[in-house]
């Protein structure tokens, strides 16, 4: 069983003296746990249990007393003198509580996060305050603690007359236990300088350091962890918004009660335990709040599920200002409650599965957690500043990674123990010695399809496909990357068709002419050919199969001869675009002729301009060295393209016009599911040839038999319509999925079950200007719904799709369609 995987990072080895103690807090009578019940030691250590009871103290001297207090309760003192792993300790329900409670029919907790609502752009230092600015230390490690782990070493005991062994003992959490004792399994720090000016809130990384790589991974530097205001209507843990308990509308969300009152700051305020009445996933909690101006001046907000997590405010007071600003922030995952395995960050980390087994025999994987501290320092307020690129959320200073110790020791709120020492030094010789900079860019390069050779990136793409009109199709190409050059590129390719018996081929190249908008010059020329009505955005990225599953079944395409000459920029805030001047010369493939102003056209000239836009508002950008990164990818995203004809050049033979419309949307879920929404439209104006309309991605075979249509399935292709069914001059089509986590029916048999529905409607202008193939038309629209049972044996899955409404089929045979899918999984 492993206990964590962390994108190759591994285990290293510091020994820190510390103690503590494990338990869990319960009602006497109810033997119901207590969420929030306050821990402290006769020296004023202090915790509190989290929403299953449960507490960890950590203290640097062994305490001698624990005092449990919760509201309603009576509160106990219990001896250490018995030194025990576990404690799990009884409160009993104070005989006067349920008096207490009959006094009033009023919940006094409703009437003050009613006041604390009302109050919040007052006490919100976004609002309240013009501009400020200040610095943070973080630290963010993975780890565990030793002391929480079982050291035993593998023991067999055996018969000695018949010679069987009785118990083995595993030792992995002995070895385990021996590497976490001396060092952490991750470490990285990060110095940033924050600055606001209303509503912009910029992060600027002056010094980073993460363990075993001299140059870090910066998305894991980017990564959203919790909020940065808990003023917000929707409060973010972990990359998931949830409803915060002070939204405008939380009273109908949440149900809240006093728990006691305390001091912060020397100010008084009151702790108000919340909980999500409507949902178990929802959030659980603490509110510390100033009974003078129902500010927030402490928060813990906590979710439970397949993993716990805990993000945690602490705010000081300034008089002055009659303000609480946020100084420090606490983050916290550790293993919660699942039969499957959990990962997190993209699966760079992985928590195994929950055993069956009761919680006395956890092994070293239920004790590893994640956790990140950030500390607040050089606060200034209402200063003079100007943000500048404030559409970059983080800019990663050109030096950030080269820091020396005295910048360190200048900024670390706490030195450094023998621990954490340790695992950069030992996590920085093993990623030395195991090369892992090095595979994790040849990995990243794989993803991507390309194969590092040198200052030349091969493309995988280009290896080998099929079609039923080329056949088998042989190919080499790629691009140089930036050991031939950071400023030029050439890039190219040439491929052979076995049924066609043609060479096709591509040459091009680029000058970059701008480093922060990663903004490139270049041209190519093409010679190639292409599926005919099939809709290309420029913008879009290239991704990597190894199988490009639909195109195994077209056959209907033209030949292009193309010049392109072409800027691409990212220099308009949240945005990639392309922005080019095509001349093609086409050849259709297959038996058409189109007619155009009294002409027939069974060759064509097209010379257009093209701005191809990709927006994407709710993501946020990172500038690094290496260029411009969208760190944090959120939906939806906006796609734009249009395409006009430019009358005399290069011998135009047409005027035209074409706009493309798309909108993605997806959501994960922590659990595993994941739902899509995907919206896109097309429209043409003027006159076009049916090679450059559109044929809404069909994905069926036109055979007779439903067995002898059965083929691969695409990702967004409509399996029940046929090949050349529909074209349109004008559509718009609505996909909707839902996937499942996947589940084992049988041994090695774990499918991922995805629910489909998807329409279109459409319509085409002159139909009798094409001539030479049959065709229909989408104005009464197309609707089909599937079930995919995906990776049901290693990568292999089966689909199911029926084909409804106004063009349903008159056969049942003829509306079914079956495929089967391949999900290739890379390991990265």
């Amino acid at each position: 069983m492993k206990p964590l995987l962390f994108l190759l990072l591994f285990f290293t080895l510091s020994l820190q003296a510390q103690f503590q103690v494990n338990g869990v807090v319960k009602d006497i009578e109810t033997k119901k746990a207590l969420p929030f019940a306050t821990v402290t030691t006769e020296t004023g250590t202090a915790t509190i249990t989290d929403v299953d009871g449960k507490f960890l103290l950590l203290s640097t001297t062994p305490p001698e007393t624990l005092t449990i207090t919760y509201v309603g309760y009576t509160a106990q003192t219990l001896s250490l003198y018995e030194q025990r792993n576990f404690f799990t300790i009884w409160l009993s329900p104070k005989t006067d509580a349920l008096s207490e409670v009959i006094i009033s029919n009023e919940n006094p907790a409703l009437g003050i996060i009613t006041k604390v609502i009302q109050n919040k752009n007052a006490n919100n230092p976004q609002k309240k305050l013009k501009t400020f600015e200040y610095k943070t230390y973080n630290k963010l490690l993975v780890s565990a603690n030793p002391d929480s782990i079982s050291g035993k070493i593998d023991t067999v005991f055996v018969n000695k007359l018949t010679k069987d062994k009785i118990v083995k003992i595993d030792s992995s959490d002995y070895k385990f236990k021996k590497i976490i004792d001396k060092q952490h399994l991750f470490l990285t720090e990060k110095v940033s300088q924050f600055q606001f000016e209303k509503p912009i809130l910029k992060e600027t990384i002056l010094g980073t350091k993460m363990a075993g790589f001299k140059e870090p991974i910066y998305e894991l530097l980017g990564f959203g962890l919790q909020s940065a205001s808990v003023y917000d209507d929707k409060y973010e843990l972990f990359e998931t918004k949830y409803k915060s308990p002070i939204a405008d509308n939380a009273l109908k969300e949440y149900r809240y009660k006093i728990l006691d009152t305390t001091a912060i700051s020397n100010r008084e305020v009151i702790v108000i335990y919340f909980k999500n009445k409507i949902s178990r996933k929802g959030l659980e909690g603490l509110l510390y709040v100033d009974s003078q101006n129902f500010a927030i001046a402490k928060a813990v907000m906590r979710i439970r599920g397949v993993l716990n997590i805990t993000g945690i405010h602490e705010f000081n007071y300034l008089a002055e200002e009659n303000l609480w600003f946020p100084m420090h922030k606490n983050f916290k995952i550790v293993k919660g409650k699942s039969k499957e395995p959990t990962a997190i960050l993209n699966g760079r980390i992985e928590f195994a599965a929950e055993n069956d087994e009761n919680d006395s025999k956890k092994n070293a994987s239920d004790f590893t957690y994640l956790t990140s501290e950030m500390e607040v320092y050089d606060l200034k307020i209402n200063n003079d500043l100007k943000i500048r690129k404030s559409s970059i959320a983080i800019d990663v200073k050109p030096n950030a990674n080269n820091k020396d110790e005295a910048f360190w020791r200048e900024n670390r709120k706490d030195s450094l123990n023998l621990r954490s020492r340790r695992t950069y030094v030992v996590l920085d010789s093993v990623v030395t010695k195991e090369n892992i900079e090095k595979k994790i860019k040849f990995g990243r390069k794989i993803i991507n399809g390309y194969a590092p050779f040198g200052p030349f990136d091969f493309d995988l793409r280009y290896l080998l496909s099929y079609n039923n009109y080329e056949g088998f199709r042989f190919g080499i190409g790629g691009v140089t990357n930036e050991q031939f050059s950071k400023r030029f590129r050439l890039e190219g390719y040439t491929a052979y068709g076995l049924k066609d018996d043609d060479i096709k081929y591509h040459l091009g190249g680029a000058i970059r002419v701008g480093n922060f908008s990663n903004s490139w010059i270049g041209g190519t020329f093409t010679d190639d050919v292409r599926e005919i009505a099939s809709t290309n955005f420029a913008i879009d990225k290239r991704v990597f199969k190894l199988y490009d599953p639909r195109p195994i079944n077209l056959s209907t395409f033209y030949n292009h001869q193309t010049w392109r000459a072409f800027v691409e920029t990212k220099i308009i805030p949240k945005t990639e675009s392309i922005w080019q001047i095509i001349h093609s010369d086409i050849t259709p493939l297959f038996n058409y002729t189109f007619v155009y102003e009294d002409k027939l056209y069974r060759e064509f000239a097209m010379t257009s301009a093209m701005v191809s836009i990709q927006w994407n508002p709710f993501s946020n950008y990172m500038q690094t060295p290496n260029g411009k990164i969208e760190f944090e990818k959120r939906y939806p995203k906006f796609t734009f393209q249009f395409t006009k004809s430019l009358s005399n050049l290069f011998n135009n033979d047409f005027e035209f016009g074409k706009i493309d419309f798309r909108i993605d949307y997806e959501k994960k879920y922590l659990n595993g599911q994941k739902s899509a929404v995907l919206l896109q439209a097309g429209y043409v104006f003027g006159d076009l040839p049916l090679t450059h309309l559109y044929n809404t991605s069909p994905n069926n075979l036109t055979k007779d038999n439903l067995l002898q249509r059965i083929t691969i399935a695409g990702k967004n292709s409509f399996e029940t319509m046929y090949f050349n069914e529909f074209f349109s001059s004008e559509f718009v089509m609505l996909q909707f999925k839902h996937g499942f986590k996947r589940v084992e029916l049988f041994k090695k048999v774990k499918p991922s079950l995805v629910l489909v529905t998807r329409m279109a409607w459409g319509d085409l202008k002159n139909p009798e200007h094409h001539i030479g193939i049959e065709y229909k038309t989408l104005n009464e629209g197309f609707f089909e719904s599937g079930i995919e049972l995906n990776q049901i044996y290693k990568g292999f899955g089966l689909t199911g799709f029926y084909r409804y409404g106004p063009n349903q089929l008159p056969r049942l045979e003829d509306n079914i369609a079956i495929k089967l899918s391949f999900v290739l999984d890379l390991g990265f």
